[in-house]
């Protein structure tokens, strides 16, 4: 019994495809995806805890913060002042999962925000 290979990706249709869509979209794509996995690893899910790694979404929110930051320029309010507002709340979220919580401008991603009070 004889296997078939997988087939190879269509590497020329995938660049194609992403050449049709928009720098912003790409870059709202990315930070919608940053928030989403920063918001399993704060256990802000339905199944709470089961995911929740701090380490993790500092990381992710950090990030985040970062990309929003190099990107201010390059997106509409329109597109950046929901994506800033997601990331407060993920900072916010941070700083009340923590046992022990970063002074302020220390948190995941202040150094590009700013310091962020609960």
């Amino acid at each position: 019994m004889s296997e078939t290979p997988p087939e190879s990706p269509d590497f020329d249709a995938m660049a194609r495809d992403i050449a049709e869509v928009p720098a912003v979209e790409v870059i709202v794509t990315v930070a919608v995806n940053l928030m989403s996995a920063a918001a399993v690893k704060l256990g802000l899910t339905e199944e709470g805890d089961k995911h929740k790694d701090l380490d993790e979404a500092r990381k992710l929110v950090h990030a985040l913060a970062g990309l929003l930051d190099a990107s201010t320029t390059e997106i509409s309010s329109f597109h950046a002042a929901p994506l800033r507002d997601g990331l407060k709340s993920l900072q916010l979220a941070f700083r009340e999962a923590s046992l022990v919580p970063d002074e302020p401008g220390q948190g995941p991603g202040e150094k590009y925000t700013g310091p962020v009070y609960g």
